[in-house]
C-alpha cells in the first residue's frame, strides 16, 4: 500500500516532539481507523521505540525496529475492544504491565485503539496511570470519535494535530491504487474508509462490489433479480444493500426521477433499506433473494406510479 499523504503531517508533528525532547506521556490521536489511524500509530510506535530515530521516523535497522517488524517487541502494548467494549480488566492489566521495568532498557509504548469504547470503569482505571505514567512511558489513545471520551481523559493527553483529508485527496490516492486508474471512491461508504477500500483493490473485493452495482442497475430496470443478486448470500447481503442505497442516493442527488412525489418515495425506500441493513445482524435467518426481490418490486411500483 502506498503512503497515505494525509498521515505525513501528524507523523511530522510527532517526530518534532520526539527529536526535540518534548514528548508528552500521553497523546490523543483523533483519527478514524478507516483513514489509516493504525498505520499512523504503527509509525509512531516504531519511532518511539527506535534506538536511532531520524526526523522522518524510525531507522528500520536497529534492534527495536527489528523486534517490532517481527511482531514481538516486549515494550509495546496494544489494547483493543473485547466485543463492543474495552473492559476494566484489560485496562488494569495494561496499567500493571506498565509498572514493570522496560525489558529493552528504553521507552515503553502502549496503544489503546478506539479509546471511546472504554466503559466508565475502564476509563476511570486509566486515569491514575495518565496522571502518574512512570518514567519513559508513552500512552497513545486512538479515537474514532474523540467527543465520546471522558473530558478527564482528554485533559490529560496532548492532542496530535490530525486533519481529515479532502474527498479530492482521497479520490486521487485511491485512483493511484486502482489497476485502471478509475474513480472508485463511490463505494467508500460500503467499505468504511479508504484504507479498507485500498485493501479490497488488492484482491477481488472491489470487483465484486462493482458487479453488485451493475446488477442492481439491471435489476431495477427490468424488475427481476439479475446475475449475482439471484444467488446472493447472507455474507454478501449487507454490502449489497449498502451498494443499492448508494445508487439510489446518487440518483436523488442528480435530480432523478424528476417527479417530486417519486423522489420522495425513493428517499423513503432508501431509508428503509438502511434500516433493514442495520438490523440484519440481529436476524437469525434471512431470505436474501426474497429481500432483494421485494426491494426491486417496491422500486418498480414507485417509478411506475
Amino acid at each position: 500500500m502506498i503512503q497515505m499523504p494525509w498521515l505525513s503531517a501528524p507523523l511530522g508533528s510527532f517526530m518534532q516532539l520526539l527529536m526535540t525532547g518534548r514528548l508528552p506521556h500521553a497523546i490523543l490521536v483523533g483519527m478514524d481507523r478507516g483513514l489509516g489511524a493504525e498505520h499512523l500509530l504503527g509509525d509512531i510506535a516504531r519511532a518511539a521505540l527506535c534506538l536511532a530515530p531520524t526526523a522522518k521516523g524510525a531507522c528500520g535497522y536497529c534492534k527495536g525496529c527489528q523486534l517490532i517488524a517481527a511482531g514481538n517487541h516486549p515494550d509495546l502494548y496494544q489494547v483493543q475492544a473485547d466485543g463492543h467494549q474495552i473492559k476494566i480488566d484489560q485496562i488494569r492489566n495494561l496499567c500493571q504491565d506498565l509498572t514493570s521495568t522496560s525489558q529493552q532498557g528504553g521507552r515503553r509504548v502502549a496503544i489503546i485503539y478506539e479509546a471511546e469504547r472504554m466503559n466508565i470503569a475502564a476509563a476511570n482505571a486509566l486515569l491514575k496511570t495518565l496522571e502518574e505514567p512512570g518514567r519513559d512511558t508513552l500512552l497513545l489513545l486512538q479515537s474514532n470519535q474523540s467527543a465520546r471520551l471522558l473530558p478527564t481523559l482528554v485533559s490529560r493527553c496532548q492532542r496530535l494535530p490530525c486533519q481529515e483529508p479532502s474527498p479530492e485527496v482521497v479520490s486521487d490516492w485511491l485512483r493511484g491504487l486502482s489497476p485502471e486508474g478509475e474513480d472508485v471512491s463511490w463505494c467508500l461508504p460500503v467499505c468504511g474508509g479508504p484504507v479498507k477500500l485500498a485493501e479490497l483493490l488488492q484482491g477481488d473485493g472491489y470487483k465484486q462490489l462493482s458487479q453488485l452495482r451493475k446488477d442492481w442497475r439491471q435489476s431495477l430496470s427490468s424488475g427481476h433479480l439479475y446475475a449475482s443478486l439471484i444467488s446472493i448470500s447472507e455474507e454478501q447481503i449487507t454490502d449489497a444493500l449498502k451498494v443499492l442505497y448508494i445508487e439510489l442516493k446518487s440518483d436523488l442527488e442528480r435530480g432523478w426521477p424528476q417527479d417530486a412525489f417519486q423522489r420522495n418515495n425513493i428517499a423513503r425506500l432508501a431509508a428503509e433499506i438502511m434500516h433493514v441493513c442495520q438490523g440484519l445482524t440481529a436476524m437469525p435467518n434471512v431470505n436474501c433473494q426474497a429481500l432483494c426481490q421485494k426491494v426491486v418490486l417496491d422500486y418498480q411500483r414507485i417509478v411506475s406510479s
